[in-house]
């Protein structure tokens, strides 16, 4: 058998997709070729896909990732091919893709916690796909969907009830499901409780809504746009505070001089972290949501972990357990308990995908969505 024909066996499918090849290196269009689908994946052509704060912390570098690579984790797509061992999805299902793969047997996917399961993340370090020189191409967050189609295990696929929008259920793969998750799972804000959030992504503003949904007595968003204060507002928020030298100060005044009952900072950077932790008020819990960089350390002293006596707890994914937690996501947009049109500010191909990491790194933009095919999907 040739070269050539064993390549086009091992990867028969060839499709479009957006590669980085250097951190901070602008990405390109090319075309790669897909592993041939194995007995338990599924192949699935991304119908929407949206441009993610973690897809811009891997493109320039903040987080390691595999080069070259197809980012892209946020999605929701059509199954256009199962392996022979997939009993529960079908050609033609529309499926939410997960960047975190439950292997179910691990000890924290025994324990419930299928979110924080030690195979998950695996995949990124192997590769998916070839370029046109034959090398090989990484799947970031083992998900890659900046591209056509992708290639992922069965149980990285959740189906999406015929009720729920393409455009939602692709919110659903990260931002939404992380910030909401964040305020509802993982810190648990209880009712009447006061809530901070800090820096208004789409994650941000997917846990002001998580706080309204836990029924928050106040809800202060920071940012350092002021043009987002109008959509935070829209979405729950009570308060805008600027992100500057007089934040902290501002939060205080709100909160009777005490600091509020829950921060969550959706920034993921040692100084976004320490001023969650410093407008939390003593007994409060402060909730690090944002992926921030291994070597950007966060200090804190002795005495002030005693005496504040605050709870410091960090989020993967909104503590999402998918195929319990899901549900209950898809209600509340039935319900119109969330508003996930709001947080889209741009659409666009795959080549628009760059264009929106600039926008995110100047801190504009909420959501691009990315159609990779070109054509409008609304169902």
């Amino acid at each position: 058998m040739s070269t050539d024909s064993t390549v086009n066996a091992e990867y028969p499918t060839e499709v479009l997709a957006a590669v980085v090849r250097e951190a901070g290196e602008p990405m390109r269009v090319e075309r790669v070729r897909l592993r041939a689908v194995g007995p338990a994946d599924v192949r699935v052509r991304i119908d929407v896909t949206g441009v993610c704060h973690s897809d811009l912390s891997l493109a320039r570098g903040v987080l390691a990732q595999p080069l070259p690579a197809v980012l892209g984790h946020e999605a929701c797509g059509t199954v256009v091919e199962t392996g022979s061992e997939v009993t529960d999805l079908s050609e033609g299902d529309r499926v939410i893709l997960l960047w975190i793969t439950p292997c179910g047997t691990c000890a924290f996917c025994e324990r419930g916690e299928s979110w924080m399961c030690v195979n998950g993340s695996r995949r990124a370090q192997e590769p998916y796909a070839l370029d046109e020189q034959g090398e090989p191409v990484y799947p970031g967050l083992t998900v890659g969907s900046f591209a056509e189609q992708t290639v992922v295990p069965a149980a990285a696929a959740v189906k999406v009830p015929e009720d729920i929008s393409t455009r939602d259920a692709a919110l659903l793969g990260c931002a939404v499901t992380t910030g909401v998750g964040a305020v509802t799972k993982t810190a648990a804000v209880t009712e009447g409780s006061s809530v901070l959030v800090i820096g208004l992504g789409g994650v941000g503003l997917a846990a002001v809504q998580g706080a309204r949904l836990a029924g928050a007595s106040t809800v202060i968003a920071v940012d350092r746009n002021s043009d987002k204060a109008g959509l935070a507002a829209k979405l729950g928020a009570d308060h805008f505070v600027l992100a500057d030298e007089n934040t902290k100060k501002a939060v205080r005044d709100l909160t009777g001089k005490q600091g509020v009952d829950y921060a969550f900072d959706c920034v993921g950077s040692s100084r976004t972290i320490r001023d969650a932790w410093g407008m939390t008020r003593r007994g409060g819990t402060a909730c690090v949501v944002g992926i921030g960089g291994k070597d950007d350390t966060v200090t804190f002293n002795a005495l002030e972990l005693f005496h504040f006596a605050r709870t410091l707890v960090g989020c993967v994914a909104g503590s999402l357990n998918a195929h319990t937690d899901l549900p209950r996501y898809f209600d509340h947009v039935r319900k119109g308990e969330l508003d996930l049109a709001a947080m889209v500010t741009g659409s666009g191909a795959l080549a628009d995908i760059e264009p929106a990491l600039r926008e995110m790194a100047e801190g504009r933009g909420i959501r691009t969505l990315i159609t990779p095919d070109g054509a409008e999907h609304t169902a």
